[in-house]
């Protein structure tokens, strides 16, 4: 586990991507070939993950930036299946029967899904991919809509991971950000989890939501730890109202100041570290024999969309409003909004947006950040190898420069041999890996702070 330092806090807390690509979703534009993802499709490996976006929320979240529909109209759920069918069938056509090993639904509120919903959309998976025997097929859960017989009813379709979205058990919190669920029913629910055998239980949390202090954040954090899931997120709350219109139901005064902020950060770590969580980085935590962890010390963790993850590296594809694919070094992104989305499909075209096509520099640093934030260490001789470096300092002397305080300030170790983000440089990895971001200044504000 990284170490606590308020000083390296307040010199590396900048804004900077989570780096699940790079270069950013900042980089797509609408000038995009469609043709250039079609070459990457037929480039691909053979096993693919998928993506399934569903926007429908019964009710609105204050606190959330995520792209939803707020309805409590169940039959607009129906529209969206055909539309998602039919952008099935079109990526079906360019696969050429490639498998799909991973596949995530995540929302807005996957669980908006009936129980006949959720046979459908799976049956159509079926129907128009390839999906592998031991595929992993994962779906984010809000206890509030996902009854016992929904939970037996996904084990019976085949998921085997689900991730409940908990934020904070406070009372008060849950009021503040309208998502007011009861302790009892996520313990529930996750014993109910295990009783029917899913592989992995991950929860989600935030820090930093309004009426958030050390003591009641305490309390959540000793209820997760006795609920002892496989995994753990811990997320950052990014207050930006003037980007997504609901936050502005938040009162700034509401806040927890900097400083509480990072003490809740604080006794997360604290509290997930002596109940023997692996610090996967960043926001992550898991068990040490969770597939997760496993990947990781066996040095086969990757990053994408989706943040860490066992599969599906430069070889996503999102379907769904919004989603956004990376495959053989192309990203795409499917338009935003519901009208524009269904308006493509039922013109039977891909609902392409904008998307972009990684320069073979861009392939050479993406490379580089998924080492360096996946497993905090690069073997710079066996890097300069595969991508044919003839001095790797010299090619990125450009960084050189900027390491120098981290460095110094003992968070990395860099040699002629090798790279290495030292235990307590982790908090940072963000930080380090902005070093080695050719774009980073031309939207650095549009991002939150690494911590």
């Amino acid at each position: 586990m990284p170490g606590w330092d308020p000083k390296l806090i307040a010199k590396y807390n900048i804004n900077g991507p989570r780096y699940t690509s790079y270069p950013t979703a900042l980089a797509l534009s609408s000038d995009f070939d469609p043709a250039t993802m079609q070459l990457a499709l037929e480039g691909s490996r053979a096993d693919l993950s998928l993506y399934i976006h569903i926007p429908f929320c019964h009710q609105l979240c204050y606190y959330c930036g995520c792209n939803k529909v707020i309805t409590r109209h169940q039959h607009k759920a129906d529209r969206y299946l055909d539309a998602l069918e039919a952008e099935m069938a079109l990526y079906q056509g360019k696969l050429g029967g490639k498998g799909i090993h991973q596949i995530h639904l995540g929302g807005g509120t996957p669980t908006f899904l009936t129980e006949a919903q959720l046979s459908r959309l799976v049956s159509a998976l079926h129907q128009h991919f390839s999906i592998a025997q031991d595929v992993e097929l994962s779906i984010e859960i809000d206890p509030r809509s996902c009854s016992d017989d929904k939970l037996r009813h996904l084990k019976a379709l085949g998921f085997n991971r689900v991730s409940f979205g908990v934020q904070d058990l406070d009372n008060k919190v849950q009021i503040a950000i309208n998502r007011v669920q009861a302790t009892e029913l996520i313990q529930h629910q996750v014993a109910l989890c295990r009783e029917l055998g899913f592989a992995s239980v991950n929860l989600d949390l935030v820090y930093g939501l309004p009426f958030q202090h050390p003591d009641s954040f305490a309390q959540t954090l000793a209820e997760i730890v006795r609920l002892s899931p496989d995994r753990i997120s811990l997320f950052s709350y990014a207050h930006l109202p003037a980007r997504f219109a609901a936050q502005r139901k938040i009162p700034a005064h509401s806040l927890p100041d900097s400083a509480t902020k990072l003490a809740l950060l604080q006794l997360a770590i604290d509290a997930f570290n002596a109940a023997g969580y692996q610090f996967i980085g960043m926001d992550h935590f898991a068990k040490p024999d969770d597939a997760l962890a496993k990947a990781q010390q066996q040095g086969r963790l990757q990053r994408n969309f989706q943040g860490y993850t066992t599969h599906g590296q430069d070889a996503l594809i999102g379907l769904g409003v919004s989603s956004i694919s990376q495959v053989n070094g192309v990203l795409w992104q499917n338009a935003k909004e519901l009208p524009a989305y269904y308006q493509a499909l039922d013109a039977q075209r891909l609902p392409l947006d904008k998307g972009f096509a990684l320069s073979q520099e861009d392939k050479l640093r993406a490379a580089l950040i998924s080492q360096l934030i996946c497993h905090f260490h690069l073997d710079i001789a066996a890097f300069s190898q595969t991508w044919q470096l003839a001095d790797f300092w010299a090619h990125f002397a450009d960084a050189t420069q900027a390491l120098q305080p981290f460095i110094q300030d003992g968070l990395v170790s860099a040699t002629d041999q090798h790279l290495q983000v030292l235990p307590n440089g982790r908090f940072w990895v963000r930080s380090i890996c902005a070093c080695f971001d050719a774009y980073l200044q031309q939207g650095q504000q549009r991002y939150s702070k690494v911590v």
